[in-house]
């Protein structure tokens, strides 16, 4: 039987889910990506993600919320909006 307290990992970095927000990446690190579903269809009788907003925002816990937004979007899809979130996060960790 699988541990119950395992991370799942997504392309090396952590992917924790909390109702319908989804946090992707480590906070020792300077950035994550939060991940909200927006809205879900039925297909064949599962939900499934239909709009999802994206937000690559700082892990500094002095700065206001407003400011640790660093960019965001909305996607169509659970994957596209992971995928852009994913290149978010290398470039920032990057240092681009």
């Amino acid at each position: 039987m699988a541990e119950e307290n395992a991370v799942l990992m997504y392309k090396g970095r952590p992917l924790l889910r909390k109702d319908n927000q989804l946090y992707y990446g480590s906070m020792a690190d300077s950035h994550i990506v939060m991940l909200q579903v927006q809205e879900t269809k039925k297909v064949n009788g599962l939900d499934v993600a239909s709009r999802v907003s994206v937000q690559l925002q700082l892990t500094d816990p002095a700065a206001s919320r407003r400011d640790r937004i660093v960019k965001k979007t909305e996607k169509d899809g659970l994957y596209t909006a992971l995928d852009v979130g994913c290149v978010w996060l290398d470039r920032a960790l990057a240092g681009k």
